[in-house]
């Protein structure tokens, strides 16, 4: 299926992704896991993960993303829970899959999310970041980065990427793979008004990105991030990397385990995303707390008739 999603980047045609899936789980009325977050729901709740993908295919994305990036290696190994991944993975990727064939009227393709989220602090969104061994970090990123090759995904997205560190051996792991490999970078702005890595503000937007897509990595977005830093993180990005660009934003708020909902009206998401089209990105989509109707708004301002309003 990224054959379809390759072709259009290659034409300089706009690729749209799907909203937060995540999120899209919990609106379904999920409970979220208040260690884990979204990821159980894989296991838990099949039925509502593969109905969430269906929303986003209808609403006309070109790539909808599994429900990996919570069963991240990073998170599972601090809670001593690391074999739990893989079926996790597998469950994931499958709903994914199953909601394509059931829904989908043009080529779907199925991103594996790869994060390394750790534990959140209780009624939060900052991280607790205990140290771990570059050796023991290694080998988690890679068997992450296999077991969602291994489930058949058609590419792997690495999420909320914010260092140059530990997301440099993830990306390495991913392209590893041979599958393509888009980058997510998520930001904040620091004191002193530059763009930093979320929640490191050691690293800046324009470290992470040199290093990140030195890897071979295909694509480089800023994700997961305030809406209103969107048109200067696109511009930092490609005054380093010459590539596809693209960009994915959240809409809300994140209190550990739940996502409050600060939604941005479908119609003028529709409208942003056309100036960050103008701004030159191939790819446009959303994350946390942005759902099915933003991206149908999003695929009729496009001119791509999404099946559902």
């Amino acid at each position: 299926m990224y054959e379809a999603v390759a072709r259009k980047l290659a034409s300089g045609d706009l690729v749209i992704l799907d909203g937060g899936t995540g999120t899209a789980i919990q609106a379904r009325g999920v409970a979220m896991d208040g260690d884990v977050w979204c990821a159980m729901a894989n296991l838990t709740h099949y039925e509502d993960v593969c109905a969430a993908h269906e929303d986003y295919v209808l609403a006309g994305a070109d790539v909808i993303t599994a429900n990996t990036y919570a069963s991240s290696p990073t998170l599972f190994h601090g809670l001593g829970r690391t074999n739990e991944i893989a079926a996790i993975d597998r469950n994931a990727i499958r709903a994914a899959r199953e909601a394509v064939s059931k829904v989908a009227e043009k080529p779907v393709a199925v991103a594996g999310s790869f994060s390394l989220m750790r534990e959140v602090v209780e009624g939060g969104d900052r991280t607790v970041l205990p140290k771990i061994d570059r050796d023991t970090a290694a080998d988690l990123v890679e068997r992450k980065a296999e077991g969602l090759a291994e489930s058949g995904c058609d590419l792997i997205i690495m999420e909320m990427m914010r260092d140059a560190d530990l997301s440099v051996l993830a990306t390495e792991a991913a392209v590893a793979t041979g599958l393509p490999v888009w980058v997510g970078i998520s930001v904040e702005k620091g004191d002193d008004g530059r763009l930093i890595g979320f929640d490191t503000p050691e690293w800046s937007l324009e470290d992470i990105t040199s290093v990140l897509m030195a890897t071979g990595a295909q694509a480089c977005c800023v994700m997961h991030h305030d809406i209103a830093l969107t048109r200067q993180a696109l511009k930092i990005i490609q005054s380093i990397w010459a590539g596809t660009v693209g960009a994915y934003p959240e809409s809300g708020s994140f209190k550990m385990p739940n996502w409050e909902f600060h939604e941005i009206a479908p119609q003028e998401f529709a409208r942003q995303c056309k100036e960050w089209r103008r701004l030159g990105a191939n790819i446009i989509g959303g994350c946390c707390g942005i759902g099915a109707e933003h991206i149908a708004a999003l695929s009729a301002a496009f001119g791509k008739s999404p099946s559902v309003s």
